[in-house]
């Protein structure tokens, strides 16, 4: 069923961004689609732990949420890089994600990544080591509502 519902998503993303329907290029989008989806289940694109098609349900929410959460750090990073004192704290924390799937693990160290003030630099073995501007930004990453929101998308 995974195979099947990528299959057509990609043929549909194909088509709807090629914009040309001859025969010639209807073959050539279907060999495309074909060969991607051979080395997508080669490189187990389709495990379980990998595929995230399962996710998109609830992921609107998620990411409006990560959007108000985007806007807040902006503001906060502008008014610190305006501020004459420049009141940084450079801080690195480690955030404990191992009880997320893998997937869940990259959602959580993009979304770090996209809100200015932090940045994800590693992850090992579940562990997220996070770069933050402020000791501010490392108390809210600590708090965990990210964790907890990114865990709630990926468990449903």
């Amino acid at each position: 069923m995974r195979v099947l519902t990528a299959g057509i998503l990609f043929a549909a993303a194909w088509l709807a961004w090629s914009g040309v329907y001859t025969p010639l290029l209807l073959t050539l989008g279907a060999g495309s689609c074909a060969l991607v989806m051979l080395l997508a289940r080669r490189s187990g694109f389709f495990d379980v732990e990998l595929y995230a098609l399962h996710l998109l349900p609830r992921l609107p929410s998620y990411l409006l949420w990560l959007l108000k959460e985007i806007v807040k750090c902006n503001i906060s990073v502008a008014r610190i890089v305006l501020s004459r004192s420049m009141p940084i704290e450079p801080t690195v924390i480690t955030i404990d994600a191992a009880a997320l799937p893998a997937v869940g693990q990259v959602i959580l160290a993009n979304s770090i990544g996209v809100t200015p003030g932090s940045i994800a630099t590693d992850i090992h073995r579940g562990m997220i080591e996070v770069h933050c501007l402020t000791r501010e930004t490392a108390d809210q990453l600590r708090g965990g509502e990210m964790l907890r929101r990114v865990r709630r998308l990926c468990e449903g």
